[in-house]
């Protein structure tokens, strides 16, 4: 009886360590539904019939608000690691500004794209970094121990006359 329960409660154990490495993929941007940004036809379409079968845009383009994206994407995340985009689709719909026609439609995918490795939490400079000691002995002399004189104004030479 005991020696059954012992490998029970070791293969319950055993089986929420593998449930809980299966992946767990999440969804993100423009999903189907109907129909599909690739779908749209350059020429035929205008801005409001992709506006009507496809939705509002993901974005719109900084400078150029004839360029329509619709972006989706799958991360997967397994365990306690990082996410990780699986797939990305980027559909750029550009239109005509004086017809509002579809111009050109351009997909991107994950392999179209650039990895950007951005550097954390801190903005790099130039110059070299100062030591603790450096730091105390560069503002020896720099800051009063007095406080402000009320009757100065911000600026002046404390020996000029107000």
């Amino acid at each position: 009886m005991i020696r059954t329960t012992a490998v029970i409660a070791v293969l319950s154990t055993s089986l929420m360590g593998v449930a809980a490495c299966v992946p767990v993929n999440s969804f993100q941007g423009f999903q189907v539904v109907g129909a599909a940004p690739s779908d749209v036809k350059v020429g035929e379409d205008t801005r409001s019939t992709v506006l009507a079968r496809l939705g509002s845009p993901t974005a719109t383009g900084t400078f150029d608000k004839d360029t329509w994206f619709y972006i989706s994407q799958v991360s997967n995340k397994t365990a306690f690691y990082h996410p990780r985009v699986v797939k990305r689709d980027v559909v750029a719909i550009a239109f005509d500004k004086g017809t509002e026609q579809v111009s050109a439609v351009n997909t991107y995918t994950l392999k179209d794209g650039r990895l950007i490795a951005y550097n954390g939490r801190e903005t790099p400079t130039r110059g070299r970094e100062m030591s603790v000691i450096e730091q105390l002995i560069g503002s020896i002399g720099t800051a009063s121990a007095l406080p402000p004189d009320d009757n100065a104004t911000p600026g002046s030479h404390p020996d000029e006359p107000h």
